[in-house]
This record gives C-alpha cells, sequence and structure tokens, in this order.
C-alpha cells in the first residue's frame, strides 16, 4: 500500500529521526524548527571575503556567497513526498563572526585564515562596522539593554503573487528588462541575477537525481509519483506555476532560498491565495481534497514558515473558504511543529474557528495561534494607512504583521528592556532625599525616552546601510518596486512602520506596586529598606517575600495592574513622540520573543522580589503565581488592558492542562476566552494545551518524546531540541487548569 495515511506516518517518522539528528550534530537550539535536515556527509562551503575584517557585504559579496551556499546544498528528495527539496545551511553563517557560527562550522573550517583573523578582530562580522560603525551607540545599547535591530535579518514578507504570476523565469525576463531601463543599476540587476540562476541550477539538481531515482525504482506506484514530481520541477524551473502541485513546489523551493539567504520566514495568506489553483484543478478533475490536503502537509513539513488562514477583507466579509479547512486538516494530518496563525474576526466562520481551537486540544502541539483582525487593522489604521492597506497585513512572524511586499518594518528585532531602565531610575533616585514612586516615576521616564532616542537612532542607521551591508537579493524579487527600480527593498518601500517592542512589563509594574503598597501606603518598609535589600540581593527571605506578596499586575484591579496601564500609556507617549525622517514611524508594542533570560541576566534586584540575574517577565504576560487561583480571565483581562493601540502586538501567552475533555466542553470554553480576550481589545493569542505529566517527564528526559511540540513564544519548536534553560522557562509558565 501506497496510501497518504501510510506515507505520512513515515514523513512525520523521518522528520522526528531528523530533530534527534540535527541537536546532535548542531547542539540545542532556541530557535524556531524552520524545516531544515542534517548536513549531509562531507558538506562543505568554502566562503569568498570582500572585506578586510574577514567576511562579506553588499551585492557581490551576498551574491557570491549564496551562490556557494546554495550551489553546496545536495537535492533532498523522499519517495514518500509529493514535493521535494530542503535547506540545511544558512548564508550568514559563514560572515565570519566566531560569536554566530555553529561549532560544526568552526570545526570545518578551524585551519583556514580568516578564522584566526576573526577570533581576534576587535569588529562583529555581521555589520560592516569598518565603513559603518555606530560605537557612540553602543554604551547606551549596553546601560539600557537595548536589542538595535542593526544587523537584524529578514523581518518583512514578500508578496508571492509577483512569483506566482512570473515563475523564476519571468523573473530573469523581468531583471534583464529592468537592467535596459536603469543602466547605472547594473550591478544589482547582476547580483540578482546570479542569484535567480543559483536558484534554477538548485532546481535543476533536483530533476537530475529524480532522473536517476526513477530510472532505479521498481515499485510502480512510487515510480509514478517521481515521474510526477520531476514533471512539477520541470515546469516550475522556469515556467510559472499553474496547477495546485505546482505553486506548492514552487513556494517549496522559493523558501529553501529565501531560508539560506537570511533566514526569512514569513509565508502568505495561505488559503486565499492557494484557492484559484485549487478551484481550477478540482474542475478540471485534476484534483481532489485527500491529494490537496496531502500537498499542504507536504508544503508544511518543507518548511514551518509563518502561514495566515481565514480573516475578512477590506469590506468585512469573511475570507474564510473550504481550502481553509483542508489547510488545517492537512496540519493535522502531519502534526509537526507548525506556525499557522488564524485572524478572527466577529464576522469569521464561528465553526472554524472552533475547529482550530479543537486541534489545539486533539494534538497538544501549540498551534494554531489567533490573531485579532479588528484591532491590528484598527491599530494600523492610526499609523495613516487605509483600510484596505491595513486589511493587507497578514501574521507572518513570531508576534508580528506586515503588508506583503510593500512594507520594511524591521518587526520583532528591535526592543528595550524596561526592566534596566527602571534601574537605572532607581540608582538615581537612590541619592535622593525625598523618595516616593512619583518621583522614580519620573526618573523612569527620563531613561525611558532616552533609550527610545537611541533605539531611533540605531534604527535609522540600520535603514540608511543595510543595503550595502545585507542586500534582500532574495526576497527582493517579489517586492513592489525593488526590480523596477533597481534598488534594494530596504531603500524603496512604501511603508516603513518599525515595530518597537518593551520587554519585562510585568516586573516594572510589580515593582512600582510593590514599592507603592509597601512603602507609601502601608509603611511596612522604609526606602532605604528597600534599597538595602537590592544591595544584598534579597537576603532576607522575610522582605523578599514581603514584596512579592504585593498585588500584582493580572491580579484584577490591583495598584500593579494601575501601574501596568501607566506604564503602557507611557511607553506608547514617548515611542510615538520620538522625531523619526520622513516616511518611517516607530509602532510600540509589548513583547519579548525568548529572550526573557538573557535579559533577566542583564539585571540586578528589582523591588517586585526578583532576584539578580534571574529572567525578566515574559512579553505581556504577568510574573508566575500573579494570583493565588491563577485565573485565567485575570490574566486575559490584564492584558487585554495593556495594548498600545498602533497595530503592533501585546501578545497573551498561555500554558496549562486543561481539567475538562473535548467532550465535556473544553473547545467552546477556550473559544469563548479568546473571543473575550479579542473583544476587550486583545490583539494575539499563544497557547499550549499541554499533558502536565508529559512536559514534566520530557524535561527530566527530552528523549522520552521526541515529537512533543510546544509553542515557546510566538514560534513552535521541538521540546527535545531546546536547551535545559529554555526548556524550563516553558516549565515555569506551565498553569494548571482553566
Amino acid at each position: 500500500m501506497y496510501s497518504y495515511a501510510d506515507r505520512l506516518r513515515a514523513m512525520r517518522e523521518t522528520k522526528i529521526r531528523h530533530t534527534l539528528e540535527k541537536r546532535k550534530q548542531n547542539g540545542c537550539t532556541d530557535l524556531d524548527d524552520f524545516g531544515t535536515v542534517p548536513l549531509s556527509p562531507g558538506y562543505c562551503v568554502i566562503p569568498w571575503y570582500n572585506s578586510e575584517n574577514g567576511s562579506f557585504y553588499g551585492l557581490d559579496g551576498m551574491a557570491e556567497n549564496f551562490v556557494r551556499v546554495i550551489g553546496a546544498h545536495e537535492p533532498y528528495i523522499d519517495k514518500n513526498e509529493m514535493l521535494c527539496g530542503r535547506w540545511r545551511d544558512m548564508l550568514v553563517n559563514y560572515r565570519g563572526d566566531l560569536h554566530y557560527m555553529p561549532d560544526w562550522l568552526k570545526n570545518n573550517l578551524k585551519n583556514l585564515e580568516f578564522i584566526q583573523k576573526g577570533a581576534t578582530n576587535q569588529w562583529s562580522k555581521r555589520w560592516d562596522e569598518q565603513r559603518f560603525p555606530y560605537d557612540h551607540l553602543k554604551p547606551w545599547h549596553v546601560k539600557y539593554n537595548i536589542t538595535s535591530g542593526i544587523d537584524s535579518d529578514a523581518h518583512f514578507a514578500c508578496d508571492y503573487r509577483i512569483g506566482f504570476a512570473l515563475g523564476f523565469g519571468g523573473m530573469l525576463e523581468k531583471i534583464r528588462k529592468y537592467r535596459a531601463v536603469n543602466p547605472d543599476k547594473a550591478a544589482f540587476y547582476d547580483a540578482e541575477e546570479r542569484c535567480v540562476n543559483a536558484i534554477v541550477d538548485f532546481i535543476q539538481r533536483h530533476i537530475d537525481r529524480l532522473h536517476t531515482m526513477i530510472a532505479e525504482e521498481t515499485d510502480p506506484a512510487v515510480r509514478e509519483n517521481l515521474k510526477t514530481m520531476c514533471e512539477t520541477c520541470e515546469n516550475v524551473k522556469l515556467g510559472a506555476p499553474g496547477t495546485f502541485r505546482e505553486v506548492c513546489q514552487w513556494t517549496a523551493f522559493f523558501n529553501c532560498a529565501a531560508r539560506i539567504y537570511t533566514r526569512d520566514g514569513a509565508g502568505f495568506q495561505l488559503d486565499t491565495l492557494l484557492l484559484p489553483y485549487y478551484e481550477k484543478d478540482v474542475k478540471d478533475g485534476i484534483l481532489d481534497d485527500e491529494t490537496a490536503k496531502f500537498l499542504i502537509a507536504n508544503l508544511l513539513l518543507i518548511d514551518p514558515h509563518y502561514y495566515q488562514i481565514s480573516g475578512v477583507d477590506e469590506n468585512d466579509r469573511d475570507v474564510t473558504n473550504h481550502l481553509s479547512y483542508l489547510i488545517l486538516d492537512a496540519a493535522d494530518s502531519i502534526n509537526i511543529s507548525c506556525n499557522l496563525t488564524v485572524r478572527v474576526h466577529d464576522n469569521c466562520d464561528p465553526a472554524f474557528i472552533r475547529k482550530a481551537v479543537y486541534y489545539l486540544f486533539k494534538n497538544k502541539n501549540g498551534w494554531p495561534r489567533f490573531a485579532n483582525d479588528e484591532a491590528l487593522c484598527s491599530g494600523y489604521m492610526r499609523t495613516g494607512a487605509d483600510k484596505k492597506t491595513a486589511r493587507e497585513r497578514i501574521a507572518v512572524g513570531c508576534h508580528w504583521m506586515c503588508v506583503p511586499g510593500r512594507e520594511f518594518p524591521m518587526n520583532d528585532t528591535v526592543k528595550i528592556n524596561v526592566a534596566k531602565v527602571l534601574e537605572e531610575a532607581l540608582k538615581d533616585m537612590r541619592g535622593e532625599s525625598d523618595k516616593s514612586t512619583e518621583k522614580l516615576f519620573a526618573l523612569y521616564e527620563a531613561h525611558l525616552t532616552k533609550a527610545v532616542e537611541i533605539t531611533a537612532a540605531g534604527i535609522n542607521h540600520h535603514l540608511d546601510h543595510i543595503a550595502d551591508v545585507t542586500p534582500e537579493l532574495i526576497m527582493n524579487l517579489m517586492m513592489h518596486g525593488t526590480l523596477e527600480k533597481g534598488e534594494d527593498i530596504s531603500r524603496c518601500a512604501e511603508l516603513y512602520t518599525v515595530g518597537i517592542d518593551g520587554a519585562g512589563l510585568a516586573v516594572v509594574a510589580d515593582s512600582f506596586g510593590a514599592l507603592q503598597a509597601r512603602i507609601e501606603n502601608e509603611h511596612l518598609l522604609s526606602w532605604e529598606d528597600m534599597y538595602a535589600a537590592l544591595d544584598d540581593n534579597f537576603a532576607n527571605e522575610r522582605t523578599r517575600a514581603m514584596m512579592q506578596s504585593a498585588p500584582r499586575y493580572c491580579g484584577g484591579n490591583t495598584v500593579s495592574d494601575a501601574w501596568a496601564k501607566r506604564l503602557t500609556e507611557s511607553w506608547v507617549r514617548i515611542v510615538r513622540a520620538q522625531a523619526m525622517p520622513e516616511g518611517r514611524q516607530m509602532v510600540p508594542g509589548w513583547f519579548s520573543w525568548s529572550r526573557t533570560i538573557e535579559y533577566g541576566s542583564k539585571v540586578g534586584a528589582t523591588p517586585n522580589g526578583r532576584r539578580a540575574g534571574e529572567p525578566i517577565s515574559h512579553g505581556a504576560n504577568p510574573n508566575p503565581h500573579f494570583r493565588q487561583d491563577g485565573a485565567v480571565t485575570a490574566l486575559a483581562g490584564g492584558i487585554a488592558a495593556v495594548q498600545c493601540g498602533w497595530g503592533n502586538t501585546a501578545p497573551l501567552q498561555l500554558e496549562f492542562d486543561p481539567q475538562i475533555t473535548v467532550e465535556e466542553g473544553g473547545v467552546e470554553r477556550v473559544t469563548e476566552l479568546l473571543l473575550s480576550h479579542f473583544r476587550q481589545g486583545g490583539t494575539l493569542i499563544n497557547i499550549n494545551i499541554l499533558d502536565g505529566e508529559k512536559l514534566l517527564a520530557a524535561h527530566r528526559d527530552p528523549d522520552l518524546y521526541p515529537d512533543l511540540v510546544v509553542r515557546v513564544t510566538g514560534f513552535t519548536a521541538y521540546f527535545a531540541s531546546l536547551s535545559p534553560a529554555f526548556r524550563q522557562l516553558v516549565v515555569n509558565r506551565f498553569l494548571e487548569g482553566i
């Protein structure tokens, strides 16, 4: 038998085996799964460097090394699959920076001269600091623990409709056409053409391998599948995809290339863009639903790009369709690490929302997640965008949205650790004779204003020079105006609405709340007592317990809830007041990504009872044990109250082991929870419905459950691949009951 069910089972088993092999090869990785497969034996890339600091930059450096890296990739073909192609390695690994270089690469290249040079060179190799230094900003980045966005990789979204219409052959024709129009941009077009030809060569190597496999295959069913796979690859090598299978295969090849180039993981509105191909093939009698589901499952296996489904159009009409349901079923059939986002609106098909929640319960693998169409659209319109543009934004990142093909937002790459800002304010107030939370807040705002100013300078530095450091040669192919003008998307985007996230909200809100409650309202401690406790890292457990037990953020109309709202208002006001060059603006949100451990390590003891070096709070979520009952409704209400309101998110992250089953109404209760949160103004919900015993057992021995997937933050990952510290992070967030 060569049934879809048997093939899916085998594909999933291969995926789990690859996950364990990659962990052995690369060590623990606290990132998305990415869909990579292990490096093949003998894999080797010899990079070309065009900079004196032992790295490569610009059009020639990126194009030459992309050709080398994708050229080293062997074809990946699994006879159980309908689509082929995988990626293994990333171009920026070869920038010569030992800090970022994986161990396997250091070992492969340890005898090369550039490694020795890179080990002692004063500059990072990811950014060209010799030509575009920012030494004047670095002390401030340290002071406020700012993630500046300088040297960040692709955090925007292609318009896949461009690629579907052109194909790779059409892209080459377009490049040649506009090279003649813009002869002074020849270097740009030369680099783009080299990259497209390298992708075409990548496809051709798969075709060559398929011919060999077809000749050797004895099973008629398998041989027929390989022949169709080969024909599909031949059709999409230069031609525009014309069938459902071809458009899925074309997407797979492009995604592999984009990942290899700059780790791009932004997908598209999967159900609406693929719908015309699905409907045509069904009408023509060449596609049925089971095959369509298998192809989608195969695409999700090749790479867990961030795809969006459902939602409404500019006229608030539901875009959910039959293919939307098939995509959910396809994800269920393969049930691996998955980054599907369901866009929710009052006008969306309620049965579809319930089905999406059902799969959360059924598989307990952290997918899908849910975004609020209404709040995100209305918020983004405040930036000046019209409703049509706002509706075009799609959820294609850990917590962020983007207008495909038109926006260069740097989303999720820029963050300020507000717990560190609070620490600086506390230092300034130490010598004051008249101390108060109001004086502390004034100092906090002064430091935050400076931190935002410094962050804006870093954003502008990145935008001004990134085209000369890391031009987006692959994603440029499906952006509006790039090939037409001969310009990198960083220089010709229509929209520059840069997301800037605050991290550590709960730490700061609970600190202000504890100071107000214990010192100013109850007079249980003096300011001197508090400073002494911070200095000795809460050696006195009684003092620590006193500050920790003050009413917390998300406790329900507590003093700390009031501070969280005030901190949000302050954050939004200061970010939006920051002057930016014409056409650029910053959009505030609350999100830490997976940096809670990293950010916490930079902050000393804080007045909420948190000890020095402990992780900061996760995103917009409260600190652990924010209420004795851990009420999910209080959590959802508290986070809804701190939304920034400009189209950036402050996600609600939930982890729990449900005490009720699907049959007992679990799906209905969770559905009502997320709808209620969205009605209150919430923007994004990430949910881990987990088996508590299984999670704890996997934490003790990850190899017991190599297939366990968790939503770490905006992304899902295999629990067994995470470092012990990050596994502990998920366990610590875990809430029992609902």
